[in-house]
């Protein structure tokens, strides 16, 4: 742990609770270092053009050295105007810079300080409340958001001590006590209990990324509401439950498979790039094998006693068995199919025709029915254009990684060509529905085609720019969007 005392002079109170929470902290079994920006000598201001241009005085080399060795940092300063002190402001500016603390490309900014945590300690004269909802807390949010936030250090817990011009040597002391209290607390590590189990929570929730499941979760449905109209609602749930394990399953084994494409990708972001757990420290490699083999047990125990009360449990068995092969096999060896120019077709198949026809066929109806294929397979055609575009920014580093996606095979510019194709297919299909192959009117037709006809725009436009290699969460936004229309319309109109 390392320990910052902010306040440009020495023995002030921000020292004196520095000391003392790390005296503490020391006492809890932690190995800390304790820096007081008084005692240090640096050019507080960025002379050069960047501050990676210019070269780090001793003490700050020394700073830098202290960050990297630091699990946890705690910064203790006093609120000046509402900040930090300037002294403090320049040690952040000189010793987070660039290639060291974040790196930026294309517009976005990446921390790269994760997974540390910090805490902050501010002495103020200003009433808490009124520093927090009045003034709207502005030193605070500076450091925790916009600074260490965006190097990738989560800040988990802020003091204040106020107001210290109007106290007496009694409350600081107790002050002081309480700063040593705050350190001790650290044998159990920085989080308190509650945090700490819902800091696991949230590790886990991204590492199985739940934004993606809410559409499968709807295209079974609607599989269901096809066969049945009215769903027989505990085979709908156990089969459901299979579902999405199986889901969470393939999302950690696509991290544990694709951990050097992932390790090497620049241009990650919530849409393409994996789930960072490795990447980021959020998990370890054993933690994501873990949970894979828990996520397959939770879903083999529910196909089998689904098995028990659906009335064709072979044809359940095979559809699911189907669909579990080409879910792990996305990425898991022997198939490794995104590896082989496949996975781009596998994703649309397990997340359109997979579950719709899983849901189908958990209440009773036919495998191969006419209604649930013409409306899994629009579906199908509409989850491509997402799926080959967010191979576009990973394109370079799956390629030095050996993988061979169809982006990899096809280029950036002919994967775009192939996305406006889909996006085109996928719109007429809305058309074909309305015909009558499924029990809806027009309304998918009438919201997925102006909204075909603008990603189609938007693609086009991005295809004459040469397609380059860069972030596109806008598209890639967009492109999802679309692929919701495709289960949200038939959902509310099967009901």
């Amino acid at each position: 742990m390392l320990v910052i005392a902010g306040h440009p002079r020495r023995h002030s109170l921000s020292d004196a609770l520095a000391e003392a929470f790390a005296q503490g902290a020391e006492k809890a079994g932690c190995s800390v270092r304790l820096l007081h920006l008084a005692e240090m000598s640096f050019e507080a201001d960025v002379t050069a053009d960047s501050p990676a241009n210019q070269a780090l005085e001793p003490d700050l080399a020394e700073a830098r050295q202290a960050i990297e060795w630091a699990d946890h940092l705690v910064f203790v300063f006093p609120n000046w105007w509402g900040t930090m002190p300037a002294g403090l402001k320049g040690f952040l500016d000189r010793v987070l810079y660039p290639g060291f603390a974040f790196r930026e490309a294309g517009g976005h900014y990446y921390g790269l300080l994760a997974p540390r945590t910090a805490e902050l300690l501010i002495t103020m004269d200003v009433p808490p409340f009124v520093y927090r909802w009045i003034q709207g807390a502005p030193g605070q949010k500076a450091m925790a958001r916009a600074t260490l936030g965006l190097c990738g250090i989560t800040t988990i817990g802020v003091t204040t001590f106020a107001p210290p011009s109007h106290t007496d040597q009694a409350t600081r002391e107790g002050w002081v006590e309480q700063a040593r209290s705050l350190g001790l607390r650290l044998r159990e590590g920085p989080r308190r209990p509650v945090r700490r189990r819902l800091h696991a929570v949230g590790r886990w929730l991204k590492a199985v990324r739940p934004q993606f499941y809410p559409m499968s979760a709807l295209a079974y449905t609607i599989g269901a509401l096809l066969a049945a109209g009215a769903v027989n609602l505990l085979p709908f749930l156990l089969g459901l439950v299979a579902m999405v394990a199986l889901k969470v399953a393939t999302v950690l084994t696509n991290d544990v498979y694709d951990v050097d494409s992932d390790a090497r990708n620049q241009l990650y972001s919530p849409f393409n790039g994996g789930g960072r757990s490795l990447q980021e420290g959020g998990l370890s490699m054993d933690e994501l094998k873990s949970g894979a083999r828990v996520a397959l047990t939770v879903s083999g125990l529910s196909v089998l006693i689904l098995l028990f009360l659906v009335s064709s449990p072979l044809v359940v068995l095979s559809v699911f068995g189907v669909l579990a092969v080409l879910a792990l096999g996305y990425t898991a060896p022997p198939l490794k199919l995104s590896h082989r120019g496949l996975g781009e077709l596998d994703v649309a198949l397990t997340h359109g025709p997979g579950v719709l026809i899983l849901g189908h066929v958990v209440q009773g109806g036919a495998v191969f029915s006419v209604q649930a294929w013409s409306l899994a397979l629009v579906i199908a055609a509409a989850i491509l254009p997402a799926i080959l575009l967010s191979g576009i920014p990973d394109r370079r580093a799956d390629q030095a990684a050996g993988k061979r996606t169809l982006v990899v095979k096809l280029g950036s510019a002919r994967s775009v060509q192939l996305a406006i194709g889909f996006v085109a297919l996928s719109a007429l299909g809305t058309l074909y529905l309305a015909l009558g192959p499924v029990p809806m009117g027009a309304a998918l037709a009438l919201i997925a085609l102006p909204h075909a006809a603008g990603l189609g725009w938007l693609l086009l436009r991005y295809y004459r720019e040469g397609a380059p290699e860069r972030r596109i969460d806008l598209l890639l936004g967009l492109a999802l969007l679309y692929i919701a229309w495709f289960v949200i319309v038939p959902f509310i109109e099967l009901l």
